[in-house]
Order: structure tokens, then sequence, then C-alpha cells
């Protein structure tokens, strides 16, 4: 797509991903990524995130957003400076604390923030004005448009089989029909979770994938042993699609649906409500454990580094098999 005319930021967030060993971006996962997590990615060489909501108070995101920013610098001065970072944020309108959030984009200033479960709109004035970059993730072409239309740099495709909250489309007809009509940086997420994924997705036509799932097992993730223990579990055979738990799609591990006793055909029990302290209330979502289809490719616990190591070999074999 060297055809491509693009804005200054589209062409920044390209040139972002084209800088890196591996074109991924660690996918931001509530109340999984912390400070840590976001370290290690981008010390290995790819994109680390944080979603804002995983601050349990608004004075906690600000510690946590200072603690990144410090670590980065400090990085950046011994030379060691390896990929950015990215914030993450609810902009649905239901969502109390986005006000107090743009405050701290403002004074902490992410080189890329992403938006969910709304328009990108509310964000990008903000970001922009200091040199920032916005994705949006969508979960349709109808979504995607409508993002486009916002002015979004890029757009993240969450594909079916996506962890946590999914989308309906099989990757090759959502990407081809977006593709259609935006030539942007473009992001597939959606059980990505091999080099070989990784490459595939630049041969449909993406500039960067987004691993989750797999990143959850990981030493420096905030979930609990029994978490990664059950990550290691379960296959594809154990991941149930449901609205019941949060009222948005969404894809969790069998055994932790049944430990918190919820069923997952009850749809009607759940509404999508993302008021309050999110991280700390009594929420069903807290008590349940969320994985991607890519589940069963999880067969041990590693750090950062041994994963990021493991897709690199694999996307490199990939690349060097299709020549």
């Amino acid at each position: 797509m060297s055809d491509r005319s693009l804005s200054a930021p589209q062409q920044h967030l390209l040139a972002l991903f084209a800088g890196l060993d591996l074109p991924v971006l660690a996918a931001p996962m509530f109340l999984v990524s912390g400070p840590q997590l976001v370290s290690a990615c981008c010390q290995a060489g790819i994109v680390g995130s944080l979603p804002a909501p995983n601050a349990r108070t608004v004075e906690q995101l600000d510690a946590w957003l200072g603690e990144i920013v410090a670590e980065r610098e400090a990085a950046r001065l011994r030379g060691e400076t390896r990929a950015p970072w990215m914030l993450n944020m609810i902009v649905h309108s239901t969502y109390d604390r986005f006000d107090a959030e743009l405050e701290l984009v403002k004074r902490y200033q992410p080189p890329i923030v992403s938006t969910a479960l709304g328009s990108p709109k509310r964000v990008l004035e903000a970001v922009h004005a200091y040199g920032g970059v916005v994705i949006a993730d969508v979960i349709s072409p109808a979504l995607a448009r409508k993002a486009a239309d916002a002015g979004v740099d890029g757009l993240v495709l969450v594909c079916n089989g996506a962890g946590g909250h999914t989308g309906n489309y099989n990757p090759f007809a959502f990407i081809g029909e977006v593709r259609q009509f935006w030539d942007g940086p473009l992001g597939l997420a959606g059980a990505i979770s091999s080099g070989r994924d990784i490459h595939a997705a630049q041969v449909l036509g993406c500039d960067f994938s987004l691993v989750g799932t797999r990143l959850v097992a990981a030493a420096e993730s905030l979930v609990d042993d029994a978490y990664r223990d059950m990550l290691v579990a379960c296959g594809l055979d154990d991941i149930v699609t449901t609205k019941a738990v949060s009222g948005v799609l969404a894809n969790w591990m069998r055994p932790s649906l049944e430990q918190a006793g919820i069923d997952p055909n009850a749809e009607s029990r759940a509404s999508i409500d993302f008021s309050g302290n999110i991280a700390s209330a009594n929420k069903a979502w807290k008590h349940v454990w969320s994985a991607g289809q890519g589940v069963g490719q999880i067969t041990r616990r590693y750090s950062v580094a041994e994963l990021v190591d493991e897709l690199h070999r694999g996307y490199q074999q990939s690349r060097a098999r299709a020549l």
C-alpha cells in the first residue's frame, strides 16, 4: 500500500510499527495489564498498553502513568528504548471517569491513545495537540466507518475469537470490507497467538496485530497464578461467548463462569453499565476470567521477554517460508 494518501498522524503511526522488529501491540486487558506489563512489553520490543480503568482510582492512575513515563525516560537515557506505550480509554457515555482521565492524558502524553466502546472523537483534539495518535477498537464495518469519519488515525478490527470484549466477524471478511474504504493504519485483534498469525495478518492487509490472551499468562501481568493455571488447562472448547457478564459480547473461560455461578445463557441479566469505579466495584466481571480462542496455545508460564522471543522467531520463520 505504498500509494496511500495519509495524514501526518497516520504516517507517524505507521512509522512507529515499521520501526519495530515485531509489529505487535499488547492488547489493553482489563484487570490484567499494569505498569510492570507495560514496561516489560516496551522493553521486549512490542507496544505496551494500559487500560485506564485498571487503576482503582484516578489518583492511582496518576501514579501509574507517572511510573510508566519515568521508567520509559530512564530506558531512553540508557539507550534501551525499544517501543512506545499506549493508554486505552473507555469513551462510553456511562463511564464516569472520562474527564479526569483525559486531563491525565494531557499531562502524561502517551504516544498512542486507544478508545473503546464509543467514538474516538472525544479524545482526538487533546491527543493531536501534543503530537500523539489515536486508534479505535471497532467490531463492525459500520463502526469502522464512524471512527474513520470522526478522524481517527488508526483502526483495530476486533474479530471473532478475541479475548474479553469480542466481535462477531471473520477476519478475512472484516479486513476485506474495511480495506475498501480505509487506507489508514489497520490492526487486527482476535486469537493472535503465534508469529505465524502476526505474519498472516500482514498478508491479509493489516499493519500490526494485537496479542492479548497469551500475555495474560506472562509473569508480569496482574493476574493470580490460578488464572494462569486455568489458561494452561483450557482449550478452544472451553471458551464461552456471552453477554451475560457485562452486557457486552465477550469471551470467558467456562470453568471460571461455573465457579462464579454465572449462566452464560442468561443474556437478560446484564446491561451495559460502566458507571462507578469499574475496577473495584462489585461487578460480575471481577469474578470471572476472560480468554480468547487462542487459549489452547498456552502450554506453560513464561515471561514477556520469552514470549516475544518466541513470537519473533515464528514470525521470521513464516516470512522466510513465504519467500
